[in-house]
C-alpha cells in the first residue's frame, strides 16, 4: 500500500508564488518508492504549474470541480477539463460541505465524474464536534460515505481515496482541538469495516488519509496508526520546510 502526503493550499498563493513555492519544493524533495506526494494549488494556477513540475516528486490535485462532463455551468471547471494536468481531487471537504452548502448529490455526482474521467477522487468525510459529543459519529461517516460513494462500483472502490478530517479538528475551524491518536484510530475502524459491509471484500486497497491540524511534531504519530495510509495537510503545506519535514518523517515511519 502506498503512502500519500496531500498538500491542501486552499485559497492561498497567486500564480506567481505557487510557481515560486513548488520551485523551493522541488528542489527540497527527494522522491522514495511508495511514497507519494501532491500539491492542491488554487485552480487558475494547475495550468502554469502542470508545465512546471516533475512528477516523479510531486503530482497535482485540485480542490474541486464539477460533477458535469461540459455544458451550462458558469464558474465551473469539468474534470474532463483537468484530465492531464491532475491526478487527484478533493471532493467534500469540510468548507465545501458547510461554507459553500454542497449537497450530498454533488459530492456524489463529483466523485462519480472522478472516477468517469481517470482522476483518483480524495472523499473527505468527518464529524462536527456536536455531531462527536452526540455519540453521532460512526453515523455521520457512515452516511458520508454511503452517499458520497453511491455511484462507485465494487469493481472501482480501489480507484478512490477516502480522508479522514474531523470538522472538530481542523485548525482553520474556530476552537478547533488537536485530534489524539485514539480518537482517529476508532473512526479508521468505523471507515473500513463500513467499506468492507457495504462492498463485501477486503478494502485494504482503498487508502484512508487523516487531515486536522497535521504538522511536524504530530504526523509521525498519526502515520502509525492502523489503517491509516497518509495525511491530508493543510497549513502546514503552506510552508516549505514544514512540508518537507513532514515528508521525510513519512519516509522514516513508512520504510
Amino acid at each position: 500500500m502506498k503512502t500519500y502526503i496531500v498538500g491542501n493550499w486552499k485559497m492561498n498563493f497567486t500564480v506567481g508564488e505557487s510557481s515560486i513555492y513548488l520551485h523551493k519544493l522541488l528542489k527540497k524533495i527527494t522522491p522514495k518508492k511508495g511514497l507519494v506526494v501532491a500539491i492542491a494549488p488554487s485552480t487558475i494556477a494547475l495550468q502554469p504549474l502542470s508545465l512546471q513540475i516533475d512528477r516523479k516528486k510531486i503530482r497535482l490535485a485540485a480542490q474541486n470541480c464539477c460533477g458535469k462532463d461540459y455544458g451550462a455551468y458558469t464558474g465551473e471547471t469539468a474534470v474532463s477539463q483537468l484530465r492531464g494536468l491532475i491526478d487527484f481531487c478533493i471532493i467534500g471537504h469540510s468548507e465545501r460541505r458547510f461554507v459553500f452548502n454542497e449537497s450530498d448529490k454533488m459530492i456524489r455526482e463529483k466523485v462519480a465524474a472522478c472516477v468517469r474521467n481517470g482522476i483518483t477522487p480524495i472523499l473527505c468525510i468527518g464529524e462536527t464536534e456536536s455531531e462527536r459529543a452526540f455519540g453521532e459519529t460512526a453515523d455521520v461517516l457512515k452516511d458520508q460515505i454511503s452517499t458520497g460513494l453511491a455511484d462507485v462500483s465494487r469493481e472501482d472502490l480501489d480507484k478512490v481515496i477516502i480522508a479522514y478530517e474531523p470538522v472538530w479538528a481542523i485548525s482553520s475551524v474556530k476552537g478547533a482541538k488537536v485530534a489524539v491518536p485514539d480518537d482517529i484510530s476508532s473512526s479508521i475502524d468505523i471507515i473500513r469495516k463500513h467499506l468492507k459491509d457495504t462492498y463485501g471484500k477486503s478494502t485494504d486497497e482503498t487508502p484512508v488519509l487523516y487531515g486536522g491540524s497535521v504538522n511536524p511534531s504530530n504526523c509521525g504519530a498519526y502515520l502509525t496508526i492502523p489503517g491509516v495510509n497518509g495525511l491530508l495537510i493543510g497549513g502546514s503545506s503552506l510552508i516549505a520546510d514544514q512540508f518537507n519535514d513532514i515528508i521525510e518523517i513519512a519516509k522514516r515511519v513508512t520504510a
